[in-house]
């Protein structure tokens, strides 16, 4: 039998809100968020941000993730954001999300360090992928996923590679309202798991998340969690709206897989 996976929904607030605005924002989602049952959600606010939320979400089962974080625990690296300083408040960090790629230089390389560094800290990363555009006119999705798949987890062990969750965006969709279709994102996921398997073992592969993000709204989320191999979302700019957000996390509560 397949394994059973909890699919997780994860917010990137990205570079919006206060710390003033990130409270009321939580605070109008909370209680209904914390209602949700069978779906792992996850906050991901500004670091600014993630103290207060971290206080407010304590006694719920609402997680907290960065946006983002730098290799090194400590040292001369002005501006940075160390597991250190995450650990005691977040479970989850994103990494090598496409617009950290494009616009400040971050490599394959740096993405399978981080990811390394967050595991080694007892942090899951959310391994973001995806393919340009252009890439995917080509019909090169195939290759840009299989190369940034193989450079994260041809360096971790089973065990560590189930810790973390894979998160495909293809940028053509983020935040353009141009989502893939479902059976597209299907696709793509089905070969990600694909290759996990051929290089981790088929249980491993079977175990792992894997989220569809890319102009995911409460309207359209059901095309995404009813696929077999989608568990979730990386939700941009509809987290950033109460009610579609928690909109999104009841899809994926009733869409939940019963195995």
């Amino acid at each position: 039998m397949p394994t059973a996976r909890t699919p997780i929904v994860a917010g990137n607030w990205k570079m919006n809100t206060t710390a003033e605005q990130a409270v009321v924002l939580v605070e109008d989602m909370l209680d209904d968020l914390d209602a949700i049952e069978g779906v792992e959600v996850v906050l991901c606010p500004p670091f600014i941000s993630l103290l207060p939320v971290h206080e407010m979400i304590a006694d719920t089962a609402v997680g907290l993730g960065a946006q983002d974080m730098f290799s090194e625990p400590q040292g001369a690296y002005t501006g940075e954001i160390s597991p250190l300083m995450l650990k005691p408040l977040c479970q989850y960090v994103i990494i090598g999300h496409s617009e950290r790629r494009q616009y400040f230089g971050e490599t394959d390389e740096t993405v399978a360090k981080k990811v390394q560094a967050a595991l080694r800290h007892n942090l899951r990363p959310i391994v973001c992928i995806g393919e340009k555009l252009a890439e995917y006119e080509a019909g090169l999705r195939d290759g840009v996923l299989a190369r940034q798949v193989r450079a994260v987890f041809r360096e971790l062990d089973p065990a560590d590679a189930r810790e973390c969750v894979i998160a495909y965006e293809p940028i053509w969709a983020i935040g353009t309202g141009r989502p893939a279709h479902g059976a597209d994102a299907q696709d793509a996921v089905a070969s990600i798991r694909l290759l996990l398997g051929a290089m981790l073992g088929g249980e491993t592969a079977a175990a792992m998340r894997i989220q569809y993000g890319g102009s995911v709204t409460g309207a359209n989320a059901a095309e995404f969690f009813g696929q077999p191999d989608i568990d979730g979302a990386l939700v941009g700019g509809a987290s950033l709206k109460a009610d579609d957000f928690v909109r999104i996390c009841a899809v994926a509560q009733q869409l939940k897989r019963g195995y």
